[in-house]
């Protein structure tokens, strides 16, 4: 959603940021017979398009909304073949129907175009208010055209896309980049948010332990509590990070930073803090848990995932400095895969096997000694297996986002793993366990993984996704 309905127009119809956009042209709007401004600037500038855009609003009597600019883009995969205009148009019509932004038939419906500027996508930009005066009801607006994209898919044999399941990294928005670059930042604050708080959510063993590791770790933290005084939800902000001109800090709930960053998904993390053990002592859990992967069901199976999501935060987070960036890369592709769609246990094994793993890492330092580049080593072999265990499972379950992003993150830890010094034969292609496409059940095979198998690239996937 936006508030300057022009200056998106310009944007669309412009060379981009990086002149990236080529022969940026209309293929759809509201009225057919409207002029393309870059094609037909005699009959229609940029400035009159977004005016038409902005009338409805314009006229309504009550208050208008302070974000009326709606716009979504909608992409194919590289692999997709180049569609024409008149497809591209079509898509455009069929994504506003079932958005609820122009019901097909509906003269009184919003106002709305289609930008192509690329072979493989389109902009589609509207405004929210109806030509009657009304508002339009968006609820549910972008699993709709999920749907619709489906629909395409199988009637043009496009690449599909995976489910709507709601575990995507939730990625910053163009003007939280923006913002991150005008202050000379590698990352946002959003993506600065995210990996601390994952640090302290797979370390901590209570609300007040979680809360004072946010705290000593340099982030602001605001406490939600209810009627009753218990703690409900939590926000933080980065130190330094303000809007509105500097008079109040930018908050972030823990489930607007990620979907298993909510309170109650923290709290499912908790478990009774252990005493110091080694890397050796961590590494034997690793492996056994990735056995016990391989023979969990969908619900329990979910769990385990999960919990080998914070075992990969936990050692990038203690890991020796030669190591630990390729680690923190790990950790964060593997961020998709330890969320699984659907039900979950937190009764699994291999939940239990990983997060005692978590725990005994944060002692690791203090107890490895001399010798420690053998225990990194033998640790970063064992994660490689457990990661393994993960796609296969992911695979099983027909997963495909979450498989692919155990695949990335099985890379990252092999290249850990060279770099560390293991043998090509220790980190490379190995035999692996067969895998079962049964509904509940995960991978039947072996007791555990013995190695890697290479990376299996699959296609992006394709469909709407919102902008900013």
């Amino acid at each position: 959603m936006g508030d300057d309905t022009y200056k998106l127009v310009e944007y669309l119809f412009g060379p981009g940021k990086r002149d990236e956009h080529t022969d940026p042209h209309l293929v759809a709007a509201w009225d057919p017979d409207l002029p393309c401004p870059a094609r037909r600037p005699d009959r229609t500038t940029l400035g009159e398009l977004a005016d038409l855009l902005d009338a409805p609003v314009e006229a309504l009597r009550g208050a208008r909304p302070v974000k009326h600019v709606w716009h979504v883009s909608v992409r194919n995969a590289p692999a997709d073949r180049t569609l024409s205009d008149g497809e591209w148009a079509e898509v455009a019509a069929e994504m506003v129907d079932a958005a609820g932004i122009a019901p097909a038939g509906d003269e009184q419906a919003c106002r709305w175009l289609a930008v192509r500027h690329a072979d493989d996508h389109i902009h589609i930009v509207a405004t929210l208010a109806r030509v009657d005066g009304r508002q339009p009801r968006l609820r549910g607006d972008i699993l709709a055209m999920h749907a619709v994209a489906r629909q395409f898919e199988a009637r043009w044999g496009l690449t599909a896309m995976s489910p709507q399941d709601r575990t995507a990294v939730r990625r910053p928005s163009t003007g939280e980049l923006a913002k991150a670059g005008r202050r000379g930042l590698l990352e946002t604050a959003r993506e600065s948010l995210q990996r601390t708080v994952r640090t302290a959510a797979a370390l901590a063993h209570d609300d007040v332990n979680f809360l004072d590791r946010l705290r000593d770790a340099g982030l602001r933290v605001r406490e939600r509590h209810g009627d009753d005084g218990t703690l409900v939800g939590y926000a933080v902000a980065l130190p330094g990070d303000r809007a509105d001109h500097g008079s109040r800090p930018v908050w972030f709930s823990g489930g607007s930073l990620a979907y298993d960053l909510s309170l109650p998904r923290v709290r499912e993390r908790y478990e009774p803090a252990v005493g110091p053990v080694d890397w050796a002592v961590a590494e034997r859990l690793v492996r056994e848990a990735a056995a016990a992967l391989a023979r969990s069901g969908r619900a329990e199976g979910a769990g385990d995932v999960a919990a080998l999501g914070d075992l990969l935060v936990a050692a990038a987070a203690h890991a020796p400095a030669t190591v630990r960036d390729r680690i923190t890369a790990a950790a964060d592709a593997f961020e998709q895969a330890g969320r699984a769609p659907g039900e979950r246990s937190l009764e699994g094994r291999a939940r239990a096997g990983w997060r005692v793993s978590a725990r005994a890492l944060e002692h690791a330092p203090r107890t490895a000694r001399g010798g420690g580049a053998v225990v990194v080593l033998t640790l970063l072999v064992a994660l490689v297996e457990a990661v393994e265990a993960a796609r296969l499972w992911h695979e099983a379950q027909q997963h495909r986002a979450q498989a692919k992003a155990a695949a990335e993150a099985g890379r990252l830890l092999r290249e850990a793993a060279a770099a560390a010094g293991a043998p090509a034969s220790r980190t490379g292609p190995a035999r692996t366990a067969r895998t079962s496409r049964a509904v509940g059940r995960g991978p039947a095979g072996p007791a555990s993984v013995t190695g890697v198998p290479p990376r299996a690239p699959g296609p992006p996937k394709a469909g709407p996704g919102k902008s900013r």
